[in-house]
């Protein structure tokens, strides 16, 4: 791995009842972080090919953890998201570079399929901040159901010269959904739309 990672979190957040309604089964998000030194901090670099290498990487590491931390074969993931945020030291580009080209393919693989787009998102912070991890269903964009988000926060992270990198997975979509639109069991998944 040529990632030098301090540390690895993973959170899983259960809702049980929501407005005084029991929610059956629960609706589950697991969201993976990695911090990790940021090669490229307080310099401008044009070749940002080790990041992209970084976010392979990630990819699959994060996505593991994620169906493993959910207890789920990758078939039962539902959605996904990834984001990251870069220290002061860094660039929002940084983040593109470990996000875009190379994390995604890994990331499908860790759970199966994943005809749609990855959401995400990207910042600069410093520790503490919240990550926010946006979500959308993994095979049909227009499930609506599945548009959702889960946040991520380490007191001590990222540091100046570090990047939080996090991917979150479910197995659901959100509690209650009632605004209409394609829903997962009518989902096809061979366009990514529908």
């Amino acid at each position: 791995m040529i990632a030098r990672i301090r540390k690895l979190a993973v959170n899983v957040e259960e809702t049980h009842r929501e407005i005084g309604r029991d929610i059956s089964p629960a609706t589950r998000k697991a969201v993976a972080v990695a911090v990790i030194a940021n090669p490229f901090a307080g310099v401008y670099q044009e070749d940002l090919s080790d990041l992209m290498e970084i976010g392979a990487e990630l990819g699959t590491l994060l996505g593991e953890r994620c169906v493993a931390a959910l207890g789920i074969t990758p078939a039962q993931a539902q959605s996904y998201g990834k984001s990251a945020m870069v220290g002061e030291n860094g660039e929002l580009e940084h983040a593109a570079a470990i996000l875009h080209p190379k994390l995604g393919a890994p990331l499908r693989a860790t759970v199966e399929k994943g005809a749609a787009l990855v959401a995400s998102s990207k910042k600069m912070g410093s520790p503490g901040q919240v990550l926010d991890v946006p979500l959308g269903h993994k095979d049909a964009a227009y499930v609506r159901s599945h548009f959702d988000g889960i946040e991520v926060r380490l007191n001590d992270a990222p540091r100046a010269n570090e990047i939080m990198v996090a991917v979150a997975v479910t197995d659901s979509g959100r509690p209650l959904p009632r605004v209409g639109g394609l829903t997962h069991r009518d989902a096809i998944g061979e366009d990514g739309l529908r």
